[in-house]
């Protein structure tokens, strides 16, 4: 059975959301027995389960570097944010590529509702 972890969507920042495609409850990640599965609106990210070499929770970030589809300037990474409380640093094996960077990414951060869940599934 899947496991789906929501997102957890601060409604301030809905106006800078809905462009995107992500609706509250609708969107967030699915881990399969086999896939780790992220989709925001209109992106999505896709990769093998054993791809991924860790995952820990990161708390209080400033909004403008965490919300929405965002591409980090420091590295590789991606954010699918939606709030800048907490979300799940996934760190990947292999570069996972995406619309925005065809290259791939060596991380994803995903702002879902149950962080601590989420980190906890990717790491056993």
């Amino acid at each position: 059975m899947p496991q789906v972890f929501k997102y957890r969507v601060e409604k301030r920042y809905l106006p800078l959301l809905l462009p995107c495609g992500v609706r509250p409850g609708r969107d967030g990640v699915t881990l399969t027995d086999t896939s780790f599965i992220a989709k925001f609106g209109l992106f999505k990210l896709e990769t093998p389960l054993d791809n991924i070499e860790d995952a820990h929770v990161t708390r209080d970030y400033r909004w403008w570097t965490a919300v929405g589809p965002r591409l980090s300037m420091a590295d590789d990474g991606l954010t699918f944010g939606t709030n800048k409380r907490a979300g799940v640093c996934v760190h990947f094996r292999e570069k996972v590529p995406s619309v925005l960077k065809r290259s791939g990414h060596s991380a994803l951060t995903v702002t879902v509702i149950d962080v601590d869940g989420l980190a906890a599934a990717l790491t056993h």
